[in-house]
């Protein structure tokens, strides 16, 4: 089965633009409230699947207080407090941000990259650099080697690799790196699904001080203006996290789940999609779907197709 059209971008009642994809609903007991595309669709999960990264590491072993541990498995916007945070964890592991592996970048969030200018691209401002100190500090923690800690053989990745597999309930096919520079996982859009709807519902302890953490700290999941730290705020018992390529999945605290996957990697639809799929599984969001403005003029409408 092919991918379907999830979103149009209309303008004066003219479908312009479509983003096609993959999109998956559960309702809170797992049965498939709809879905479009195919389900079995292989992707790559990108930074959806933080949590279950960091529930790995708190198994084996990771002390953080919730809003390190929020900041762990967060794609952060780069701000000074999120910085700052970072530095607090490579401090607990008695390492400083040289021990970085991840990629070089500038902050991701809009004002944080205004703030940083024309400063050079760091470890540190990365949005995975959360992520990576707490992958640190769990290494010291075990006395594993942290010069190697994102090969793939490493414990600490085939700890990751594990956890992903058990609670999606399938087998890790392809392994591949990713823009991090760390292990990605290859599964299909199913497998998503339930990895979130599990480790939602999950009462085991290492599970649940991930996602407690992030719903209680959303601005260290994201940040300030980010569509992810707003909904986790704006909807009580919501947990979501998008991904590179157009990744998204958002969770709540009864099972009920939504996961899709745009197939151009374009980001533009993501509200609007984000909206109607909770929508669907009767969430509501207390913000208004964006229109695409021209000047001060509204010129057209991106809408989802269900």
């Amino acid at each position: 089965m092919s991918d379907a059209v999830l979103a149009q971008y209309v303008r004066d009642g003219v479908v312009e633009s479509e983003h096609r994809g993959h999109l998956l609903a559960l309702n809170a007991d797992g049965s498939v409230n709809f879905s479009l595309g195919d389900p079995s669709h292989l992707v790559f999960p990108r930074s959806t699947v933080k949590c279950i990264q960091g529930a790995a590491m708190v198994r084996a072993g990771l002390k953080l207080e919730p809003r390190l541990l929020a900041l762990g498995a967060s794609s952060h916007s780069g701000s000074s407090a999120h910085i700052a945070a970072v530095k607090e964890i490579l401090a607990l592991a008695k390492l400083d941000e040289s021990a970085l592996q991840c990629a070089l970048d500038r902050p991701l969030g809009e004002a944080e990259r205004r703030t940083w200018g024309e400063a050079p691209a760091t470890r540190i401002a990365m949005n995975c650099s959360g992520k990576h100190a707490a992958m640190l500090l769990t290494c010291v923690t075990n006395n594993w080697p942290t010069d190697t800690y994102l090969d793939a053989a490493h414990p600490l990745q085939v700890a990751i690799k594990s956890e992903l597999e058990t609670l999606a309930g399938e087998k890790i096919t392809l392994t591949s790196t990713d823009g991090c520079g760390a292990p990605l996982f290859l599964l299909s859009v199913a497998g998503l699904a339930r990895a979130m709807r599990a480790i939602t519902l999950s009462t085991d302890s290492a599970h649940q001080s991930v996602m407690e953490a992030s719903r209680a700290h959303p601005q260290m999941v994201a940040g300030v203006g980010r569509l992810t730290t707003q909904m986790i705020e704006g909807v009580p018992g919501l947990y979501m996290k998008d991904g590179a390529e157009a990744v998204e999945v958002a969770t709540m605290t009864d099972g009920r789940t939504l996961v899709f996957k745009v197939s151009d990697g374009s980001l533009r639809p993501f509200r609007v999609l984000v909206h109607a799929g909770l929508a669907k599984l009767g969430i509501a969001s207390p913000y208004e779907v964006e229109n695409v403005l021209g000047g001060n003029t509204v010129i057209g409408t991106i809408r989802a197709t269900f």
